[in-house]
């Protein structure tokens, strides 16, 4: 970009193709050289409460049929209405939802889980800070290109697509109240997918030695993560009243999918919970895996101890199942998942807790055989 006083002269004497040439008389005034045309425009920021909202180039028209006069005085004009924080190329009067305001309205229109919430809110209040006042209307590919780059730098690729998926979200909400906001902006970004977690292959005979060493508690819930497959909210989140020792059946209120999901013990992990629970009475806990020192009264993170996390420990869980020879929609509902299609909907696998426990016993006898625990132990 060239900057100079433009003159008659000199704005006809300039090469077509040249660019963009930029007026020092009047503020904002450019001459852009196309590769077959000239053309006066105006370009300007356009700020609301001293932060800036956009930048906004309006063109003026050729310069074989403006004078440079005629040209100023418009630019003037266009400039006065920019720096007022009008957007002259602004289309009809949006309701002006904010980002912020959209995430109230996309948590109200929902029944989201706890732990789907916070992770909104997180987002909004750890990365979003500069967009969160900002009108949805307002929001720029530009301004998503730099957030998606802002925060991964910072904080790496996942976090970066995470945080987007959220903006997407939010601005697709917003779109259902303001009828003017175009297309979501973020649509013109590429966001990486969640990259797939990498899980080796599981030592069941070394994961059993691992545990034995750790306390009495951690050993047993290390164990019950890999004999039932829970996700690690749902299994620290279980009460002892959710546990039913006589009919073996352990019940998850805290799921992803929503509602509760009855998993059937076999009958090795029946007596270590039914043991657990005794062991643990004195405390006057209503958990099942309490830690009095603990905000909530039971444990948040499970100590790894050099075992595999909770949802390493659930990916094993389901390959052993197949090893096991359970079918895969039995395999699905014993993880407390969703079956795929329309019948999917119409399977409700509370009711079918008997049908799957002998799937879940043979989950069972397969991890208590590769452990190298006695035969004893298994048919008791």
């Amino acid at each position: 970009m060239t900057i100079f006083k433009f003159t008659e002269a000199r704005v006809r004497d300039l090469p077509l193709g040249s660019g963009i040439h930029r007026d020092t008389d009047v503020k904002g005034l450019l001459c852009i050289c196309h590769k077959t045309t000239k053309t006066f425009a105006c370009q300007g920021d356009v700020r609301r409460d001293k932060r800036l909202v956009r930048t906004v180039r309006v063109k003026i028209g050729r310069t074989d049929l403006v004078r440079l006069s005629e040209a100023r005085i418009e630019a003037r004009r266009l400039m006065a209405t920019i720096q007022s924080g009008i957007d002259p190329t602004a289309g009809p009067e949006s309701t002006g939802i904010t980002l912020e305001e959209a995430l109230t309205e996309h948590l109200a229109e929902r029944d989201l889980s706890h732990a789907t919430t916070r992770n909104y809110q997180y987002h909004m209040d750890h990365y979003l800070g500069r967009l969160r006042r900002r009108a949805v209307a307002d929001i720029t590919r530009q301004d998503c290109r730099d957030l998606m780059d802002r925060v991964t730098k910072r904080h790496g690729k996942t976090t970066g697509a995470s945080v987007m998926r959220t903006v997407r979200a939010l601005v697709n909400t917003a779109r259902r109240h303001d009828e003017t906001i175009g297309a979501n902006p973020v649509d013109a970004i590429r966001v990486p997918a969640t990259p797939k977690r990498e899980v080796g292959e599981l030592d069941v005979a070394n994961f059993w030695s691992a545990t034995e060493a750790m306390s009495p508690l951690m050993r047993d819930l290390q164990r019950t993560f890999l004999l039932t497959g829970a996700r690690r909210t749902s299994l620290l989140g279980v009460r002892r009243a959710d546990f039913d020792p006589e009919a073996g059946i352990l019940t998850f209120t805290h799921m992803k999918t929503g509602g509760a999901w009855s998993f059937p013990t076999g009958r090795w992990l029946t007596e270590v919970l039914k043991t657990r629970m005794e062991e643990d009475e004195p405390l006057n806990s209503t958990w099942l895996w309490p830690s009095p020192g603990s905000a909530t009264g039971h444990i948040i993170e499970p100590k790894r101890g050099g075992v595999p996390s909770p949802h390493a420990l659930r990916h094993h869980s389901r390959t052993m199942m197949i090893a096991a020879g359970v079918p895969y929609a039995e395999g699905a509902l014993l993880l407390g998942q969703r079956l795929p299609g329309a019948s999917g909907g119409y399977v409700h696998q509370t009711h079918l807790v008997e049908a799957l426990r002998p799937h879940a016993q043979a989950l069972e006898d397969l991890v208590l055989v590769q452990s190298g625990t006695t035969a004893k132990c298994v048919t008791e």
